[in-house]
């Protein structure tokens, strides 16, 4: 029997089996080329040319400045998107010019290619007036020498949209860009949508302003009656900077040269001024010109910063302006857009004599550093100005916006000895311990004084001299004379800074061996004392040794204080010598003898009393221990002379020690290792640190 069967139907085709047939190439025809239409292609071109109101601007200034001009004035309006107007006063357009002037690659500059390699003007292509057309509505007014009118005319998409019109004109050229990008859609909205370009306009003729000096700036917005840029000629390039960028830019500047004129590695003359280490601020202001035209340079940028990372904080940042002049066939300027990148023959080369300059230049300027003085409320330290805080306006180094907190201040000048560390601190007021002209006095007796031409004529002094001289420690004298005094860290170490190094200095030693060399160099010079009697030096040097001893019925150092007292008065060179030294030890800068006041010391000027309690004082059989009260008064009349005392030995050595060690002191060498000069920290070191942090 046969049994008939159904035809059995295909399988659908697994995931795979589709896969497989998606990707299996379908033939396509590849797409046709065809050529742009030109009003497309000048659209393309000029959004690159013109990519912000801020590019139109320097392609405009910058005809100017090649139109040889010696005003030039910019208006602007809603950061450049409805109005940016240029106006200067130079040699002016031809009339037979102006039917295409503002058609692409139409230029006055060059004919040939080759004269790329000799350029000297600022523009070559013949595109940024065509530019702004496609982007915008421009028209132009001018006036040539010699014409009793001028002529205005409108341009859209490169062509004149009516034939030129006399008008009346002032000498010069006005160009008016109304509208930029309204047909741009996405480009108009973004730079409505961002940060208005007026800023960068400033910035960019401020840039200008300090290179160009025999040029007058301004820029304004339009309706403001004031500029925001003004600047008239001048023949210093410092008091242009001074103009635009401020004084507390100007005064930290230094001059820089550096020139090559190996043929075969580099061809160059720089010029210009940068910051110096006193100068702060968050961002590098870096304005470069090579061959006058305003270019930006990464490498050479980059270069310089790594020379600063070495001086400046990490937080701040240098000033930079820089001329470079170079043979015209060294320089290619064509390959940027916008001309704002250049490039250079032997590049490397001179970024590297260039890198060389500015460190050698900040090397040597870094021996002195100035300092902002804060006037505060009266202190402890002696007499100073009695100003409030808020009638102080200090001006800070950096830019005009720039203000630096207290706490970040450095304070590194060497010559004016008016700094000090607690000057930093909120402290009570304390009475004056002497008025401001105390000071003026001391200084002044102080830096006046001098050495005599002569020591004594006697054999023992002069050696002794000779030894101090012989002995002296030329590093540590190089700190001693450039030091600045920052404040007490302690009873005993000072605080000095040395170029970018701190110190602490045990000002005990110090003062007693100024003392000791003072009184040998000065021996036979002092006044003559009048005894009538021999005076026995020995008891009375012990009867002051024993007034100092806080418990005289103590013996045990009679040995030491006989040993203190005796002098060898046989041997002359001994006893002067031994002299000079009690006379040192008793002259030196000691610490009172009260305790400071300050710190935990201030314990020992509280008195305590005890006091029975008011309300026991009827029931005194039945009180107890618990009922007496310890009260804590301060006993303010030591309290006074202790921090008087203080005081006045903090004044003097900040007023009188340091300025007469700066003159006459000569530091041994033994200074250099016995614990008297401590290095404690270096900024450069402390940078590294923190940069890794």
């Amino acid at each position: 029997m046969e049994v008939e069967r159904e035809p059995c139907e295909e399988p659908p085709p697994t995931m795979m089996e589709e896969e497989e047939a998606e990707a299996i190439p379908v033939a396509k025809e590849p797409p046709r080329i065809h050529r742009l239409d030109q009003s497309v292609v000048n659209r393309i071109a000029a959004g690159e040319v013109i990519q912000r109101p801020v590019s139109a601007v320097k392609e405009l200034v910058e005809n100017s400045l090649d139109a040889h001009s010696t005003s030039i004035n910019v208006v602007v309006k809603d950061g450049g998107l409805k109005l940016i107007q240029v106006s200067d006063d130079g040699h002016g357009i031809r009339y037979e010019d102006l039917p295409i002037l503002c058609e692409r690659h139409t230029t006055s500059k060059l004919s040939e290619f080759e004269d790329l390699q000799s350029i000297k003007s600022m523009g070559f292509r013949g595109e940024a007036l065509a530019s702004m057309t496609y982007v915008g509505h421009v028209t132009v007014t001018t006036i040539t020498a010699g014409q009793l009118h001028g002529y205005r005319v409108s341009y859209r998409d490169g062509v004149m949209e009516h034939e030129p019109k006399a008008c009346a004109a002032v000498k010069g050229t006005q160009i008016m860009i109304e509208n930029l990008f309204y047909n741009m859609t996405a480009r108009r909205k973004t730079l409505q949508n961002s940060a208005d370009d007026y800023p960068k306009i400033v910035d960019l003729l401020s840039r200008f302003a300090i290179h160009h000096i025999n040029v007058n700036f301004s820029c304004r917005k339009h309706g403001a009656a004031r500029a925001d840029v003004h600047t008239v000629a001048t023949s210093s390039r410092l008091d242009a900077i001074r103009s635009v960028f401020g004084v507390s830019v100007a005064r930290n500047l230094m001059k820089i040269e550096a020139a090559d004129d190996d043929v075969s590695s580099s061809v160059f003359e720089m010029d210009g001024f940068i910051s110096n280490s006193n100068y702060i601020a968050k961002k590098t202001t870096m304005v470069l010109f090579i061959n006058d035209r305003l270019v930006e340079c990464t490498a050479l940028k980059r270069a310089i910063e790594i020379v600063y990372a070495a001086t400046l904080p990490k937080a701040s940042k240098p000033f930079i302006y820089m001329s470079i002049v170079l043979p015209s066939e060294h320089v290619d300027v064509n390959i940027h857009p916008t001309k704002r990148e250049v490039s250079l023959l032997n590049q490397e080369a001179i970024i590297e004599k260039i890198q060389s300059a500015f460190e050698s230049k900040l090397r040597n300027s870094n021996e002195e550093r100035t300092f902002q003085e804060q006037t505060m409320e009266p202190s402890s330290s002696g007499p100073k100005d009695t100003r409030k805080d808020s009638d102080c306006s200090p001006k800070l180094s950096g830019s005009r916006s720039q203000k630096v907190p207290v706490h970040k201040i450095v304070r590194t000048d060497s010559q004016d000895p008016a700094g000090r560390l607690h000057a930093y601190l909120q402290v009570k007021p304390q009475s004056h311990l002497g008025k401001e002209s105390d000071l003026t006095v001391v200084r002044s007796s102080v830096r006046q004084r001098r050495n005599p031409k002569e020591t004594a004529d006697l054999t023992s002094i002069q050696e002794l001299v000779s030894e101090i001289e012989g002995n002296s420690h030329s590093g540590l004298q190089d700190i001693i004379k450039y030091c600045t005094y920052i404040g007490m860290a302690d009873d005993v170490f000072a605080l000095l800074q040395h170029n970018t190094h701190l110190y602490l200095v045990n000002v005990v030693n110090l003062s007693k061996e100024l003392m000791y060399q003072q009184v040998l160099c000065r021996f036979a010079h002092f006044n003559a004392i009048q005894i009538s009697n021999p005076v026995p030096l020995k008891e009375l040097i012990m009867l002051a040794l024993k007034e100092e001893d806080l418990d005289q019925q103590c013996d045990e150092n009679d040995d030491l204080k006989e040993k203190i007292a005796e002098i060898d008065w046989e041997n002359e060179k001994s006893c002067f010598q031994g002299i000079s030294s009690a006379l040192a030890n008793f002259f030196a800068l000691h610490p009172p003898t009260l305790p400071n006041p300050s710190g935990d010391n201030f314990q020992f000027y509280k008195k305590r009393q005890s006091s029975r309690n008011p309300q026991d004082e009827g029931n005194s059989s039945n009180s107890l221990v618990d009922d007496v009260v310890i009260e804590e008064q301060i006993d303010h009349e030591l309290l006074a002379e202790a921090e008087n005392a203080w005081a006045q030995r903090e004044w003097s050595i900040q007023h009188v020690l340091f300025p007469a060690v700066r003159l006459f002191f000569k530091p041994p060498t033994s200074m250099a290792t016995d614990g008297t000069f401590v290095q404690v920290a270096s900024l450069e070191k402390l940078y590294k640190i923190f940069e890794r942090c």
